[in-house]
This record gives C-alpha cells, sequence and structure tokens, in this order.
C-alpha cells in the first residue's frame, strides 16, 4: 500500500509507524486481526514487514518477547480491550525481564472515544481509558496517536524510550487516524538514541573504576542477563579473554559469554555451588557485576550475590561502586573507555593463574546403561549433547529450566531460562519468535557466519498445554524448531514446592506426538519418544532429528517425582520426608 504524498512530504500514519519499525531492524510482526486494527493490518506486508498472526494475543506477546531478545526490538499488534487485556501478562513479563517490544494496539475512532460511547470491547461506562492506565504499570512509556500533526514525534519518543531502557512501549492508533497524512520530514533520518554526555562524574568514575582494577588480588567477572538489553556482550566478552580473570554467570546471563574459554566457570549457584566454587568467590576482593538482574529466582534465593563492599555493578541506573551510585552514566561507554585506556599489564596475573575451580561436565552414552529409566540426574547433560553452535536453547519454567543449565553450550549459543516473570507456557511461543528472529539474522548472513541453526525448546507437559496452539504457527511459517516434551505426569514443579501426590498438580493426560499434525504438520514430520536412555540414544543420534528442517517433536518420559540436582531437588526432598 502506497501512503505516500510526495508533493507536500506527507505519508500516512500507518506508514510512518511500520516504516520506522522497520528501520530499527524489525522484520516481522505478531498479533491476532480485530475489527479496531484491521485497516492497519493493512499496510504491513506492503511495508515489507512479514505478518506473523498468531493464535491468540498471548501467544503473540510471548512471540514478541522472544523475538525481541534475539534481535533487539520485537512488536505485536492488538485490538483495543479484548485483545490488548489477553497481551498483557507477556508484556509484564517482557517489562520484568527487559524485552523491548512495541505494542500497538488499534482503538476506537475518536468520536466514539470523544462522546463516550458504548460500544464493544468497552466496559460500558463510556471512559476509554481504563485499559491505557492498566497498560501504563507495564510499559516504560504510552504514545496516544490522537492529532496527525504530533503522531510523528510522539512515535519517535516512545520508540526511543523503548530502546533506551529495553522495555515494552503502548502506543494507541485510532481507527480513524490510520490513513491520515502526517509530515514525513523526520524518517529521512533514524531515530536518534540519546547517550550520556561527558561530564565529571564519568571521570570519577572511570578513575575510582581502574584503581579497583589495578589493586584487585583475587577478582572475579559475574555476568547477569542485563548484559543483553545494556547492549554490551561485545565488551564483556574482550574484557573476559584480555583480562584472563575468573569468569561466572547467573543463571540467566548463562550463554551470554563462551563457556569453552579456559577462564569460564559456569553458573554460580550460591549456597548450592561446589565448596572451592563458593570459597573463592566469598574471598574475592572484587567482583565485576555486568547486568544485574537480582531476583530470587536468578540468584538462588539472594544467595549467589557477591558481597556488596567488593562489588562494581554495571547497570540501566549508571555504575554502583561498593554502596555509592554514580548516575547519568552509559554503562557501553565506560565499558569501551575502559577497555581503550586500561593498562593489562598492570593487573595482576595472580588472578589468572594457579585457579582450578570446578566445571559442569557432559554425560556420555557410556555413562549411562540403554536399559535405564530416564533420570533427571543425567539426563540434560545427555541431552547436552545434541545442542550445537548457532542454537537458541529454551528451558521452560519447570525442572526444565533448571535442568538446561547444566549442559555446557558451544560458542554462539542463547539461551533462555526462567528468570523472574516464570508464566509457564511463555517457553513455546517465545520459540516461535526467537526462530523467525533466528532465521531472519541468518538470512541476513549476521549470525556469526553460522547458516544452519535450530531452536530447541525443552518444556513440560503442564507448561505445553497451556499454549500449545502456537505449534500452528511455528508449522504455518516452517520455523526450525525442536520440541523435546518432557512428560512427567503434571506440575512437577509445582510438587517440589507443596502437593506432592494432591489432585490440583495433575493434568490431563495427552496424547502429545499427535499435537503436531492436528495442527497441520506434515505426515512426514519427525515424531520420536523415549522412556529408556537406550532410546533416548538412538532419538538424538537421528539425523532426522538433528539435521532437518522444520517442526520435529521428541517426548521423553520422566518420573513425577523426579527433579534435577539443587535447588528442586532439594525441595522436592523435603516434600518427600514430609508425605511420607
Amino acid at each position: 500500500m502506497n501512503g505516500t504524498h510526495p508533493r507536500n512530504n506527507t505519508v500516512t500514519l500507518a506508514d510512518y509507524l511500520l516504516t520506522r519499525l522497520k528501520q530499527l531492524g524489525i522484520g516481522a510482526i505478531h498479533g491476532v486481526p480485530g475489527d479496531y486494527n484491521l485497516e492497519l493490518l493493512d499496510y504491513i506486508e506492503p511495508a515489507g514487514i512479514r505478518w506473523v498472526g498468531s493464535t491468540n494475543e498471548l501467544n503473540a506477546g510471548y512471540a514478541a518477547d522472544g523475538y525481541a531478545r534475539i534481535k533487539g526490538l520485537g512488536a505485536l499488534i492488538t485490538t483495543f480491550g479484548v485483545g490488548e487485556l489477553s497481551a498483557i501478562n507477556a508484556i509484564a513479563g517482557a517489562y520484568t525481564e527487559r524485552a523491548a517490544v512495541v505494542h500497538i494496539v488499534g482503538t476506537p475512532p475518536r468520536d466514539s472515544q470523544d462522546g463516550r460511547k458504548m460500544i464493544h470491547h468497552t466496559l460500558g461506562d463510556g471512559d476509554y481509558r481504563h485499559f491505557a492506565q492498566m497498560a501504563a504499570h507495564v510499559t516504560v512509556a504510552q504514545a496516544n496517536l490522537l492529532d496527525p500533526r504530533t503522531a510523528p514525534k510522539q512515535i519517535d519518543d516512545a520508540l526511543e524510550q523503548c530502546v533506551l531502557h529495553s522495555r515494552p512501549v503502548y502506543v494507541e492508533v485510532p481507527v480513524d487516524v490510520v490513513a491520515v497524512p502526517v509530515p514525513a520530514d523526520r524518517l529521512e533520518s533514524n531515530i536518534q538514541i540519546s547517550q550520556s554526555l561527558p561530564s565529571s562524574a564519568f571521570e570519577a568514575a572511570i578513575t575510582k573504576l581502574t584503581e579497583r582494577l589495578y589493586a584487585a588480588k583475587q577478582p572475579v567477572i559475574l555476568v547477569d542477563c542485563e548484559t543483553r538489553p545494556l547492549g554490551i556482550m561485545n565488551g564483556v566478552r574482550q574484557l573476559i579473554e584480555s583480562t584472563k580473570w575468573p569468569t561466572f554467570t547467573t543463571s540467566s546471563g548463562k550463554s551470554l559469554v563462551d563457556e569453552t574459554l579456559p577462564n569460564v566457570y559456569g553458573i554460580y549457584q550460591g549456597r548450592f555451588a561446589e565448596p572451592e566454587t563458593k570459597s573463592f568467590i566469598d574471598n574475592s576482593d572484587l567482583v565485576l557485576f555486568f547486568g544485574p538482574h537480582q531476583s530470587t529466582t536468578n540468584s538462588y534465593s539472594l544467595t549467589a550475590l557477591p558481597a556488596p563492599d567488593v562489588t562494581i555493578a554495571f547497570t540501566f541506573e549508571g555504575i554502583k561502586i561498593a554502596s555509592d551510585m554514580h548516575r547519568d552514566i552509559s554503562t557501553k561507554q565506560a565499558l569501551d573507555h575502559l577497555l581503550d585506556n586500561l593498562d593489562f599489564s598492570q593487573l595482576n596475573t595472580e588472578a589468572t593463574t594457579n585457579v582450578d575451580l570446578p566445571r559442569g561436565r557432559t554425560v556420555s552414552y557410556s555413562d549411562v546403561s540403554d536399559d535405564q529409566e530416564i533420570k533427571q540426574d543425567k539426563a540434560w547433560r545427555l541431552m547436552g549433547n545434541f545442542i550445537r553452535s548457532g542454537d537458541i536453547l529454551m528451558g521452560e519454567t519447570g525442572t526444565a529450566g533448571y535442568g538446561v543449565r547444566e549442559m555446557t553450550l558451544p560458542p554462539h549459543t542463547r539461551l533462555f531460562t526462567p528468570t523472574t516473570w516464570l508464566s509457564i507456557g511463555y517457553m513455546l511461543p517465545a520459540s516461535q519468535g526467537a526462530a523467525l528472529a533466528q532465521r531472519e539474522l541468518i538470512e541476513a548472513s549476521n549470525y556469526h557466519g553460522i547458516n544452519d541453526a535450530r531452536t530447541v525448546l525443552l518444556i513440560g507437559d503442564g507448561s505445553f498445554q497451556m499454549t500449545v496452539q502456537e505449534l500452528a504457527t511455528i508449522i504455518r511459517h516452517n520455523l526450525n524448531v525442536v520440541v523435546f516434551l518432557i512428560n512427567n505426569d503434571g506440575y512437577t514443579i509445582e510438587r517440589c514446592i507443596h502437593g506432592l501426590r494432591q489432585g490440583y498438580n495433575d493434568i490431563t493426560p495427552w496424547r502429545y506426538l499427535a499435537a503436531p499434525n492436528f495442527f497441520g504438520a506434515s505426515e512426514d514430520t519427525y515424531l520420536g519418544s523415549a522412556k529408556t536412555y537406550g532410546e533416548l540414544k538412538q532419538v538424538l543420534q537421528d539425523k532426522k532429528l538433528t539435521n532437518g528442517r522444520g517442526l520435529r517433536m521428541v517426548e521423553v518420559f520422566m518420573d513425577r517425582e523426579d527433579a534435577p540436582v539443587g535447588p528442586l531437588m532439594d525441595l522436592l526432598n523435603k516434600q518427600k520426608d514430609k508425605e511420607g
């Protein structure tokens, strides 16, 4: 659809908005059609953007989140009221875990709003601001495009906030402004993301930071998940390789650094860590903490947080050195400056030698018996052999989310684990969005030189039942997704917490491997199952699974009263002792 009006240098409002999204790298928009957004949807494909079309708005929000975490920015379109409220749970998760999602809502025409008409999808009280007020609590900026004269600036300001803070924004598009001409002048240049200006505070922080680095005798680097939205992943990797200092990640920071480097020791698990590891970190005199996200679920109930007095934290708010927060400082600029000016010869070389800390290890097929039932103490590390460079690995909230942490990952993989929001069912639609983003990057030759990668989802049967419809979207768009369905007969993670044998933690048993065909997969779609290690070995070595294309699915059976070693197993054992 051509919405350009060259004689007066205007474009339609829809074209302006979509052009801005495309300039920011969005190649696909998720969502569900509804009567207040239908006219807006007409403009998407002519703008050169793929319309995905999700099975429901909640799944669309999850998918846009997964897309954003791979490409940096995602978008979805819903309709007013019923559509946007279905998506708000996903938007809240994106806000909590810093996924930059643009939520566009088609709203009723302005005369209906001004006249307080009691029309469908409203609450019937004439107040059209209820839903925007709800959205304001889970978005970093909001824009209601009522006036074509100011709409371009509103759009740009909202998108800048989205990128700057890596959090969702909310954009209302009344149906009667979709085709209205707006000034196009701003489109001649990209949105400029504001940067911190040089200041005495910056110099003071860098000086103090440098002094602490040179003085450190037993330093540690700790990488958390907000390293990604901060845009400092490359700088952190360079620092890890240059200093060779011992490096750990949090559970949600896993895969943001190369685990094959000799000075990278995996996840720091706090009180669940090996004694040597815990002692080493407890006695460190400097912890460089990048992108901290200090929720209880991401820090082993806060036991994996470093001592504040020896910590330098690189955050969205600034750089915190011990108890002093240095605000209004770009962490990216600070890290770039540090890398350019640090004299690495002055760093303590003893910190990189004679360090021998425990590492995670893979399990080989020789470590298990073919006829033995699959157990969670070895299964995850065994399945880790399936993962290869470039894959996106997704572990759903539940035993899978803890199990994937045990896998040793090759370079250029990305791992999604439960972080804070923990909305079960998230990972299946998110895998659709992530796989689509992965394919776009591969097609643009912008994926580490890798041209054959997969998105691998490990999800429990309970979570699978929440969002199973999104298999249809994966199939429709022929995305390269491998699903490992963990059939452990219900909500095992909830059994670990409470109600080990209570009926409310049971679910209806499904014929899970019938789902792909029901949702439109071809008859030759790879489907496998495993109850023993021998069967699992046979599945994992099947070339139709490893080298196939499109959706593939494996059902892996595990006991309902089994969990990965660590926090879940501790909880499970307590429940077993309690219930006998």
